[in-house]
């Protein structure tokens, strides 16, 4: 337990991140509602400052107080986020319509994803607390996958939550039951799971893990599919000379960033789409069946992430080659590289070269895959912009017909056809829920 004392003593990072939706008044005279939710971060931070060593002064915890758009304040916000040990979402219907809500808490899971991709290890740091009870069919993506046994902290805290305990005197010891079982559970969360400060981001590019409020998507009603196609080569196939370090059995298995990163890139990849609501399948551009046919409607956005080292086999250059000549600009290229990479840094001509007689339509469409990925942060704050580019096209070129609705599910959309859904998947690929 010393070893543990000393890294708390040395670590004054604030222990959680509040994340609420601001309620707005509903009238000039009346109380500032947002006063319940100060309340409950200064409770808190009293139990926080009592169950750890943190010295007077440092930050038990953050809280944004006022709406602000002022400047600098982003920047704040940015900065908390990338180093608070825990994020906590005050659970609402108002917090699920909120667009900063879902920035916070996507700049959040990146961390997450990143701390597992480089320790290989789980990382759920994300502690939901519920402001008001939410049924489980409202529930976005990102929350509903979030595995947390709400009744620890009271029956009655589940049928009411923490606003209906604050609010009514006759709860107060409920209340009291709550707030410290949650500070316990900050707590060990936080010295558990111990993810790293990053990098903070600009929130001006943060997408929203609940999704695009107004945008129309006949696919609303549930994760988005998307396709991951790697074009990588194996251990088996190599170029002569190749460093095998960043490869494995399948073209899945390509990690460039090694050894900084300890997962393969495809996966990284999953868990980032998985964050902005989409439900990714990861497949090889070897072993897809999907057959090349430009006037076949597309299923799905697609995410090609191409390793230059791919393009030294002829046979697998032909067919990337015929797959640039097809008009698919629901297909987004990613090319990353690792700057430590030196055998690649050496080979840099030669590889650019081959990529630029390769694919020259998809290199035209955007700079991000002329340009190259050289680290796995880069790769992150990319992944949002080149899957939304590739959803606008899906969704600009896929079929439509009329709806089948259903009036048990309430479904309103009409349906793409070629869609999938929950009943199979598409030939050829390997589906990672």
């Amino acid at each position: 337990m010393k070893p543990q004392r000393v890294r708390q003593s040395s670590d004054h990072r604030p222990y959680f991140f509040l994340s609420y939706a601001h309620t707005p008044r509903y009238g000039a005279d009346v109380p500032d509602p947002d006063m319940w939710v100060e309340r409950l971060f200064r409770d808190l931070c009293g139990h926080v400052m009592a169950m750890t060593d943190l010295p007077a002064g440092a930050p038990a915890g953050f809280m944004d107080r006022e709406i602000r758009s002022g400047e600098g304040w982003s920047e704040r916000l940015a900065e908390v986020l990338a180093t608070c040990r825990v994020f906590v979402p005050l659970l609402s219907p108002r917090y699920f319509a909120s667009e900063m809500c879902g920035k916070e808490w996507y700049a959040f899971a990146q961390r997450e994803i990143f701390h597992q991709a480089r320790s290989n290890r789980p990382a759920e740091a994300i502690v939901p607390a519920l402001w008001v009870p939410v049924p489980p069919e409202q529930l976005p993506g990102p929350a509903e996958g979030l595995q947390f046994n709400h009744r620890a902290f009271g029956d009655r805290y589940v049928t009411d939550g923490l606003y209906g305990l604050i609010k009514l005197r006759k709860f107060a010891e409920e209340y009291e039951r709550a707030v410290y079982e949650l500070a316990k559970r900050i707590v060990s969360v936080a010295d558990t799971t111990a993810v790293g400060p990053g990098r903070p981001l600009d929130f001006r590019q943060v997408p929203s893990a609940f999704g695009t409020p107004d945008r129309a998507d006949p696919l609303s009603t549930g994760p988005r599919p998307i396709q991951i196609t790697v074009v990588a080569p194996t251990l088996h196939d190599l170029p002569p000379g190749r460093d095998p370090q960043y490869y494995g059995d399948m073209p899945q298995d390509w990690n460039p960033y090694y050894p900084d990163v300890h997962r393969p890139l495809a996966y990284v990849a999953r868990d980032l789409v998985r964050s902005l609501y989409y439900r990714a399948t990861i497949v090889s551009f070897d072993h897809d069946s999907t057959p090349l046919d430009s006037k076949r409607a597309p299923t799905r956005p697609e995410l090609l992430i191409v390793d230059r080292w791919a393009l030294e086999d002829d046979e697998r250059r032909e067919q990337l080659a015929a797959f640039d000549a097809e008009d698919r600009p629901w297909v987004s290229v990613v090319v990353p590289f690792n700057r430590d990479d030196h055998q690649s840094r050496g080979a840099e001509g030669v590889l650019g070269a081959k990529l630029a007689e390769t694919l020259p339509t998809k290199l035209g469409q955007g700079r991000a895959a002329a340009c190259g990925v050289p680290s796995m942060e880069a790769f992150g704050l990319l992944l949002p912009q080149v899957v939304e580019a590739a959803a606008q096209q899906y969704l600009r070129h896929a079929r439509v017909y009329p709806p089948n609705p259903s009036p048990s599910e309430g479904q309103m959309w009409p349906r793409l056809q070629g869609a999938p859904t929950s009943s199979g998947s598409d030939r050829g690929a390997r589906e990672t829920e």
